[in-house]
């Protein structure tokens, strides 16, 4: 499987196709985000038997949203369960920049 010019590896049917249906929703920016983000992600899962895991999303997005997965600095991932609605809510944003521990 190919992720625009680059090759991927995802394990399951299930997986592979959760990329499928996620490029179909997801709208495409233009342009893309660039520099250090930060990503929010709530996954609401059908059954307490979770089978996603963040890092098909965060691949997904890319050349969709940003360029490259790497330029997620900083991750927050939220747990959900919602039989009758599984999804994804995602906020993908722009990093702070990190703060000066010296306060200088």
């Amino acid at each position: 499987m190919r992720f625009g010019n680059r090759p991927g590896f995802i394990k399951s049917q299930k997986a592979r196709d959760y990329v499928n249906t996620f490029k179909l929703q997801c709208p495409k920016l233009d342009p893309l985000m660039d520099g250090d983000l930060s990503v929010s992600i709530t996954i609401y899962y059908a059954s307490r038997r979770p089978d996603l895991d963040e890092s098909v999303i965060l691949d997904a997005m890319q050349d969709l949203i940003y360029l490259n997965d790497r330029q997620v600095k900083e991750k927050h991932i939220y747990w959900g369960l919602d039989k009758d609605n599984p999804r994804s809510e995602i906020t993908v944003k722009k990093k702070a920049p990190d703060r000066d521990p010296s306060g200088a």
